[in-house]
């Protein structure tokens, strides 16, 4: 990739988290417990999800395999995890939504977002096989920053599947109602789903000291804590006898 096309997709990620976190401050994404019409037509909840997290997965794969460190250890166990994160959001858990009637993915959203996938992919990839200099010595495998980020990324790993199993569990085959979650980490946070996958992008970019990770979990930030603002105040109006000690994200604070 050309240093300078690495330079301003960087740059864009970065205003666009930016832009994204301003936006969904005062605008929620319609889709979810949000969905609504008016947002322009939309495709099949499974196929959207697919559609939308294959770039990611595609794009990480050919530019990491396109620089010259690819078999460095430290490279490759991030883009090893990285994938499997991916395979499984793209291969798996689009079949494992329970979904209501009538669901879709609005088109406006697939687009943006498949945008952002293909770039985050294509840049974290070269990062990891090119430009990470500091990640080709076998020593970075015992360095703090490199064991703290991978311990991080499987604790959030971890917390975002078993919350996704709770909230999955809710809505019994056909159902179509919303229920209060209970047990794991809902007894906290309304969305530890979006804390976990905070954690797991958070750890990543400090295993990688990276920057294009870093921009990564600005955006993802910049995504999620306003979706879980908005779900926390969902749940309130719905629920009359909703947790008044729960928060939205981040226990005892957010």
């Amino acid at each position: 990739m050309n240093q300078g096309i690495y330079d301003l997709l960087l740059q864009g990620v970065f205003g666009s988290a930016a832009a994204l976190f301003l936006i969904l401050m005062f605008i929620s994404a319609p889709y979810g417990k949000q969905e609504r019409a008016g947002w322009g037509p939309g495709v099949n909840m499974r196929l959207g999800w697919f559609i939308l997290e294959l770039p990611a997965f595609i794009g990480m794969f050919w530019f990491y395999w396109q620089g010259e460190h690819t078999l460095s250890a430290a490279p490759l166990i991030l883009f090893a995890l990285f994938q499997i994160h991916y395979f499984l959001r793209t291969f798996i858990y689009p079949y494992t939504l329970r979904i209501k009637p009538g669901s879709s993915y609005r088109i406006i959203l697939l687009v943006f977002g498949m945008a952002f996938n293909g770039v985050n992919g294509a840049l974290n990839g070269w990062f990891l096989s090119e430009m990470g200099t500091h990640l080709y010595s076998n020593a970075w495998l015992v360095d703090p920053r490199f064991i703290v980020g991978i311990l991080l990324f499987a604790a959030g790993f971890f917390l975002a599947k078993h919350s996704d199993a709770i909230l999955g569990n809710l809505r019994k085959p056909g159902g179509t109602g919303y229920k209060i979650p209970q047990g794991g980490a809902y007894r906290f946070v309304s969305c530890p789903n979006y804390l976990g996958e905070m954690l797991q992008w958070t750890g990543f970019a400090i295993a990688g000291w990276s920057l294009p990770a870093l921009a990564f979990v600005c955006f993802t930030a910049a995504n999620l804590i306003p979706k879980a603002l908005s779900s926390h105040r969902w749940y309130r109006e719905k629920f009359s006898d909703y947790p008044s000690k729960r928060k939205a994200v981040i226990p005892f604070l957010l």
